[in-house]
């Protein structure tokens, strides 16, 4: 028996394992879905009266404790107030591929060109972090916690 090609597959088998394991847990592992009759599934807009409810249906909603980054959310909207407040940067992050209802290329496309606007849901949802919905003229909304850098700028030292 030749122990280096034992040794070799060995390798090769572990690092396999090792690869689909993280891919599993990456996509599948730390995911639960939020209950939409949940108070999880309660969505909120910040506007210059404080924090407004919003009337949601179809929501569809993830998250996890493993990272305050992983949330998503799928709902339709009935009304957005009109004093929302605007969130600058939004960057909506990827969803595993099996949550289909959160397109984050797509959404992240249309704030761009402006087909749909983005509003601050919760601002510090956890340190650092903000809750962020993209909310469409049709009622569509899809929501993402996104890491926000709220260090103070630095003056430049002379």
């Amino acid at each position: 028996m030749n122990w280096g090609k034992v040794a070799a597959l060995a390798l090769l088998g572990s690092a396999v394992a090792a690869g689909g394991g993280m891919w599993y847990a990456q996509q599948y592992g730390y995911y639960e879905p939020i209950d939409p009759t949940g108070p999880g599934a309660a969505l909120a807009v910040a506007t210059a009266a404080g924090e407004q409810p919003l009337t949601l249906s179809g929501f569809e909603g993830i998250d996890a404790v493993s990272s305050p980054l992983r949330w998503r959310a799928c709902a339709t909207v009935e009304a957005v107030p009109a004093d929302a407040v605007p969130f600058q940067d939004a960057t909506p992050l990827n969803a595993p591929r099996w949550f289909d209802c959160f397109d984050a290329p797509q959404i992240g496309a249309d704030l761009a060109d402006g087909t749909a606007r983005a509003l601050l849901s919760v601002e510090d949802i956890r340190p650092d972090v903000d809750r962020v919905l993209a909310v469409y003229p049709d009622g569509r909304v899809y929501g993402w916690h996104q890491y926000v850098d709220k260090t103070p700028e630095r003056g430049v030292m002379d």
